[in-house]
């Protein structure tokens, strides 16, 4: 049996493994020149199960509203005559209620958790190295910061996840690179998180994909469908025709357009967040935790030699330019923690676009389409979600039974009102 899977980041990577994994035939079509050339390129890379929730939650509207004129925000909204962004918006307000937050952040953490099982599987049994490194630390610049902190803690602590508050004599004595002269109230330490480097993760599993037998085609755009009697049969791409038996989209925010010609709609806008990547010049100056600032929501990641600062959600803006306002946020937060560890203007910045569905959780598995599965709509927690996914897709084609509980995380909570 041959499945055809459309998109070859990260996510598209995990499931082109694991669908070879359970015996199937697979071809993997992707239109750039490589894995991972989008919105898995350049994310924070930051994989912390225990702090993945929904962007809809209660009190982010009005956050939003109080971003909108600042110069350094880690929310930029663009209002525009776009009506499906106005369909999402009320979709979205609809999902920050308490209720429907704590139900989505619940079906999220429990696919993160199960990833992140996954993650560690295939990095033992593969022997992976993609920079990864253990140990987070969230920091507050304010009391007010660390007393909203607190619901988030208890859950954590439900959650089996260990965390510890410290105070900012204590941080700073965890990570002495620290600037002094920034203002610090403490920090939350979440010393089994993990960070890494998603693109080469992606670009080691496609390797070990193809020498198990699975094939990518590049430089390859996905067209249309040849489909008939609620079955596709082939493909329409650039390349002409591909056949196959099931097909996945994984293709990330191109995957709506390409669903709306089947009559499947998905209520998915494009996020987008931004990173700069910078070489460390002052060895004794850069940190060796990853860090994130809770103020403007901007993760500090060590990559080896390289720094990678990343975070904003800018949504209602068309294409991918980089934007100085998004720019110059990611560079304050740098400048204020670590000012002397990199040439953070002479790195490489780059902007993505995140799939972000109202509620918050990805759809995955099956459609109205007897032979087409879908993995997508992570919005900003691809990284941390994608071999969870994977398997579950692969599991649901090959009829076994999905090693989570994948109520909440399918096609059935739009087509029966139960999600957004």
């Amino acid at each position: 049996m041959r499945v055809v899977v459309v998109g070859a980041g990260i996510v598209g990577v995990c499931t082109a493994h694991f669908l070879r994994r359970a015996g199937f035939d697979v071809t993997v079509l992707e239109r750039r020149s490589g894995v991972a050339q989008e919105g898995s390129f350049a994310n924070a890379g930051v994989m912390a199960p225990g702090y993945v929730g929904p962007w809809a939650s209660p009190g982010m509207p009005r956050k939003v509203l109080s971003y909108l004129f600042r110069p350094e925000a880690p929310v930029v909204f663009r209002p525009s005559f776009d009506l499906a962004l106005w369909r999402w918006l009320r979709r979205w307000l609809g999902e920050c209620e308490l209720e429907r937050y704590r139900r989505n952040r619940a079906r999220m953490q429990r696919l993160a958790f199960y990833s992140q099982g996954e993650l560690r599987s295939l990095r033992a049994q593969y022997a992976m190295d993609y920079e990864q490194a253990t140990g987070y630390l969230q920091l507050f610049r304010t009391e007010a910061e660390i007393e909203a902190t607190a619901a988030s803690r208890t859950l954590l602590g439900e959650l089996g996840v260990r965390h510890v508050l410290l105070d900012a004599g204590q941080c700073r004595a965890l990570e002495p690179a620290l600037h002094p002269a920034t203002p610090l109230a403490g920090g939350l330490h979440l010393p089994d998180d993990e960070t890494g480097n998603c693109a080469y993760f992606a670009h080691q599993l496609k390797d070990i994909a193809i020498a198990e037998g699975a094939e990518f085609r590049f430089g390859i755009s996905v067209l249309g469908f040849d489909a008939s009697s609620n079955q596709i049969r082939a493909l329409t791409t650039s390349a002409g025709p591909v056949s196959g038996d099931a097909f996945v989209i994984a293709g990330g925010i191109d995957s709506r357009p390409l669903l709306e010609r089947l009559g499947v709609r998905l209520p998915m806008i494009a996020v987008k967040g931004y990173s700069a990547t910078a070489a460390i010049t002052a060895f004794e100056h850069a940190p060796f935790l990853s860090v994130m600032d809770e103020t403007y929501k901007v993760a500090i990641t060590r990559m080896g030699n390289r720094m990678r600062v990343a975070g904003t959600a800018e949504l209602g803006t068309q294409g991918m330019e980089l934007r100085e306002r998004a720019l110059g946020t990611l560079l304050k937060v740098a400048h204020d923690w670590f000012p002397y560890a990199a040439s953070y203007r002479l790195g490489k910045f780059w902007v993505g676009a995140r799939p972000m569905l109202p509620d918050g959780p990805p759809v995955l598995g099956a459609t109205p389409i007897s032979n087409l599965y879908l993995n997508t709509g992570h919005g900003s927690s691809g990284w941390v979600m994608a071999t969870g996914s994977a398997r579950i897709v692969a599991d649901i084609i090959a009829g076994r039974e999905p090693g989570i509980d994948i109520d909440g995380l399918t096609l059935d909570r739009y087509r029966t009102g139960r999600g957004a």
